[in-house]
């Protein structure tokens, strides 16, 4: 009986994305609902930990930029990405990303995060690769309170609780985890077969731009 007492107390925190936009730069909506043990984390830090595969990144510059206009705000790890890289050289990246609360929703928050497909390698015979994100885990962090032992258990996150506080301090995921529902991000590829006219076009793209440079150099003479 007990057990089904803690099952019933601590429900499951709902947990949708969605990907807007089309094409290579996307945003990803992440909205997360509390189930009745969100009445605990009342006035306590909402954030959502998801794991992004190689397939798609988040800009640190443009993310910098959003943080400082108040726009998002989220801890990438590791804070060195490499943009230009393609799918193939690129690792996972480890995203917290805060939450605001709904204002017409005591229990339920959301944030907004701009991410960008890499490139990937050409395929034989689609036009689309597939990239898979999972479903975020859900932490809360309450410097000032505390939170329910029987539903929430302390998470390794070496993060502040906010924009507001430096040190970090001990977030908490639920016990009760929701399913975990996939994403797909489908990515436009090019074909293999088309590799040899890509590399010609390009070539001939190359040479004809070269030599209108230095046509426009011979003849205004400026070679400084």
């Amino acid at each position: 009986c007990a057990i089904l007492d803690v099952q019933a107390t601590c429900q499951d925190a709902t947990v949708t994305q969605e990907l807007l936009k089309e094409g290579f730069h996307r945003d990803l909506l992440v909205k997360v609902q509390l189930g009745v043990v969100g009445e605990d984390a009342r006035g306590c830090a909402v954030a959502a930990r998801t794991r992004l595969p190689p397939g798609i990144y988040v800009d640190p510059y443009e993310l910098a930029s959003l943080q400082q206009h108040n726009l998002t705000k989220a801890v990438l790890i590791p804070d060195v990405i490499d943009v230009e890289a393609p799918e193939y050289l690129a690792t996972d990246l480890l995203v917290l990303l805060y939450m605001e609360p709904d204002p017409w929703c005591s229990r339920c928050f959301r944030a907004a995060l701009p991410v960008h497909g890499r490139y990937h390698r050409p395929a034989e015979d689609s036009e689309e690769a597939l990239v898979v994100l999972k479903s975020p885990e859900v932490l809360v962090c309450c410097c000032d309170n505390r939170l329910s032992a029987e539903c929430w258990k302390p998470a390794e996150v070496a993060a502040p609780c906010s924009g507001k506080t430096i040190s970090p301090c001990q977030w908490y995921s639920i016990t009760q985890k929701p399913a975990y529902e996939e994403l797909i991000l489908q990515v436009p590829v090019g074909l293999r077969q088309h590799s040899s006219l890509v590399c010609v076009v390009t070539l001939l793209a190359t040479v004809l731009c070269s030599s209108l440079i230095l046509a426009a150099v011979c003849k205004y003479r400026r070679f400084s």
